[in-house]
């Protein structure tokens, strides 16, 4: 995780994931619990290891979260939470399916972009979370899946889109979006908002966008 990174996602604005993470020791632990799973991996992280970034003993972890798996539950609900917010919020937006499917792609991506190292782990640890906490998870994705496609349904209705599959298609946005977590390098050549614009224009053109009716 860079610096920059570390420092956005403690910050207490509605656009940090962990806004809602106290006291500060349970926060740094949840800091720490990301940058060691994010580089090494859920199963070969130990507690130690979390407790040891965060500057605190394997005990005092003990206090904040019962298990390796709770602190990875919460990292996980905290941050489908987050894009699930995104997602809504461009659903109630006003304007045609056209803008407020662009304006949730642009939001969808610039997180994921932003938040890369934790959006890895959010996104990409699912199978580390044992029967009982996975559904937890798979709830909220269910309900990001339909926010996405209630807006494609809008614009399949008023004319602005041609989507013969929207499942499907449902499908293939959010995992392009999300795959942005993946690849995305801070000092590469574009920045967070500009990778969000241009998928935004990709994900435009796969729904055949169009003026509608």
């Amino acid at each position: 995780m860079s610096q920059d990174e570390r420092v956005e996602d403690l910050q207490v604005t509605d656009e940090m994931p962990w806004a809602e993470v106290n006291p500060d020791a349970a926060r740094r632990l949840l800091v720490a619990a990301v940058e060691a799973f994010a580089e090494r991996g859920y199963h070969a992280t130990t507690t130690r290891d979390i407790a040891s970034r965060a500057g605190m003993s394997p005990a005092a972890l003990y206090i904040h979260y019962k298990t390796k798996e709770e602190l990875l539950l919460r990292i996980s609900r905290i941050g489908h939470e987050k894009a699930l917010r995104i997602l809504r919020h461009a659903v109630e937006a006003e304007g045609t399916a056209a803008d407020r499917l662009t304006e949730a792609v642009r939001c969808f991506v610039r997180w994921h972009a932003g938040h890369h190292t934790t959006a890895r782990v959010v996104q990409y640890e699912l199978e580390s979370l044992g029967e009982d906490h996975r559904p937890v998870i798979m709830d909220l994705r269910r309900q990001s899946d339909a926010a996405v496609r209630e807006i494609i349904d809008d614009g399949v209705k008023a004319g602005e889109f041609d989507v013969p599959d929207e499942p499907g298609t449902t499908v293939a946005i959010l995992s392009l979006c999300i795959d942005v977590a993946r690849w995305f390098n801070p000092q590469g050549r574009r920045t967070p908002d500009e990778v969000g614009a241009f998928y935004a224009d990709l994900v435009l053109r796969m729904v055949g966008a169009r003026a509608p009716r």
